[in-house]
């Protein structure tokens, strides 16, 4: 008696597919991507003091990475189903493991900034290839949900693990071994990764269509450039030409890539691949949820050791309970998604993480973990891990196999140009004024503490808002059915079709 196993799908090569070993590996190179978003959150004071970064430049270290990763994470679909995922992976790990080093011997910040954003280039090539690869793998259905589901969980679980696996080594060997940990990682995955992930490509007519690197540029840079110029904002004012021209740049370079997008013969983000609904709610949600997210690990850290006064390792241990929450709430998503629509799943994990938000807000300084942190790290965390999973699932929709580069592309791209434009926002609004604040504490301790805990509960509020909004979006927008992420039964070669609302 032979067990059945999923036929190879086209334009795979290589080792025959064991989906249980490809979806491990292929997890391995997600926990990778979204473990360095946050790793580095912990170990900010240390490498603003080592690197003598200005706290709003400490920023940077964090969206350098983001930006790239987003800015470049459509044209590595595109480059995947040219050139084969698996070859893509593979270049990926290598980049990412060189930058590391680079990252690990910067002796200023600009160096750092820079090699972090080599990192960032280096995960634009893992990402949309190993999601390609995983929706190849697991043909549409409840396995593709399982798989999607265990996907979707390690966004999460890797966001917390980053600043808990930050705070160990920062307040251990060295910030530094933040960035060394991924070198030996990312060569070792780049040499098995032919051993256990089949070789996949998209569509024989995909893979001769040009490439879009104008369209990959000007979303890059007009991104970095909003980005630049919002957090440069709270030093050099609102009012100023160089604050409203870098405004109006970005606005330009973001104008033509759409405009490139509108009339190129190979878009990497195709105009009509958003019209589906259920796709465009989960990316349009994707990006004010990551943003919000993202900034709450990046001032929840800060939190935690400015006002609390705990150190990264204690700060580290803190986000215990959250780490365990986020995998409670994407195992209770994944097992809802199969009895409820993802709209009603996607707004309760909103809900319970805009509660814990506001919770924060409220925490005092001179307070205490247990009656002031753990409820609401409790309930970010279950919000967390029902919203990734949730999104991923519906991001997915009606997604065959020759349009997976693109859909892998264009969620991830959601997801982190998401967290680092939110991230830049959320921080403008906090550090405004902050400089002032503290300049005016100098020599008053309390006063110092009064005003951090000031520009932190700001932070939270402004996270709080962008949740909010995510949740009124899924509300008004996502279709109410289950068959929004439920299988389809038909399907023309070539398109796919999204069941009506």
């Amino acid at each position: 008696m032979t067990s059945a196993t999923p036929s190879p799908p086209p334009g795979a090569a290589g080792p025959a597919a064991r989906p249980g070993a490809v979806l491990a590996f292929l997890c391995l190179g997600q926990f990778m991507v979204f473990l360095d978003v946050s790793i580095v959150n912990l170990a900010l004071p240390s490498i603003r003091e080592a690197l003598d970064m200005s706290d709003v430049s400490q920023e940077y270290i964090v969206t350098a990475y983001a930006t790239v990763l987003g800015g470049f994470l459509l044209l590595g679909g595109r480059l995947g189903d040219r050139f084969g995922r698996r070859r893509l992976l593979r270049a990926g790990f290598a980049v990412f493991a060189l930058a590391s080093l680079a990252a690990g011997l910067a002796v200023d910040g600009s160096m750092l900034i820079a090699a972090r954003a080599a990192q960032g280039l280096g995960s634009a090539l893992i990402a949309p290839s190993a999601l390609s690869l995983l929706t190849s793998t697991f043909p549409e259905g409840p396995q593709r949900n399982k798989a999607l589901g265990v996907w979707g969980s390690l966004a999460g679980i890797a966001s917390i693990a980053g600043v808990i696996l930050g705070g160990l080594l920062a307040d251990g060997p060295g910030w530094e071994w933040i960035f060394y940990l991924n070198v030996p990682v990312g060569v070792a995955a780049a040499l098995t990764a032919p051993r256990i992930v089949p070789e996949s490509r998209g569509a024989a007519q995909e893979r001769h269509r040009p490439f879009d690197i104008f369209g990959a540029l000007t979303l890059t840079s007009g991104l970095l450039l909003l980005i630049f110029t919002l957090g440069e904002a709270t030093r050099a004012g609102w009012a100023t030409g160089r604050t409203l021209g870098g405004l109006a740049g970005a606005a330009a370079l973001l104008a033509a890539f759409v405009a490139i997008e509108s009339r190129a013969a190979a878009p990497i983000m195709p105009l009509g691949f958003v019209r589906k609904k259920t796709i465009r709610t989960a990316n349009i949600a994707a990006v004010l949820v990551f943003g919000t997210f993202s900034a709450l690990f990046f001032f929840a850290s800060i939190f935690m050791q400015q006002v609390y006064g705990y150190s990264p390792l204690t700060a580290g241990f803190a986000y215990l309970p959250l780490a365990v929450a986020v995998a409670a709430g994407a195992a209770v998503a994944s097992g809802l998604l199969a009895k409820l629509a993802a709209r009603t799943v996607l707004m309760t994990g909103l809900a319970l993480a805009v509660t814990g938000l506001l919770l924060m807000r409220r925490a005092p300084a001179g307070g205490s973990y247990a009656a002031d942190l753990l409820t609401p790290f409790v309930l970010l965390g279950l919000g967390c891990g029902m919203v990734y999973v949730t999104l991923q699932i519906a991001a997915f929709a009606g997604v065959n196999e020759a349009e997976a580069g693109v859909g892998a592309g264009l969620i991830n791209t959601s997801q982190e140009a998401g967290g680092a434009l939110g991230l830049a926002v959320i921080t403008t609004i906090a550090f405004s004024g902050l400089s002032d604040d503290l300049a005016a504490a100098a020599g008053d301790p309390r006063a110092v503490v009064a005003a951090q805990e000031a520009a932190n509960h700001d932070a939270f509020l402004a996270a709080a808002v962008g949740g909010l909004a995510a949740l009124v979006i899924t509300a008004v927008l996502m279709p109410r059915g289950r068959r929004a992420t439920a299988p389809h039964t038909t399907e023309t070669p070539g398109r796919s079709h999204e069941p009506a609302p």
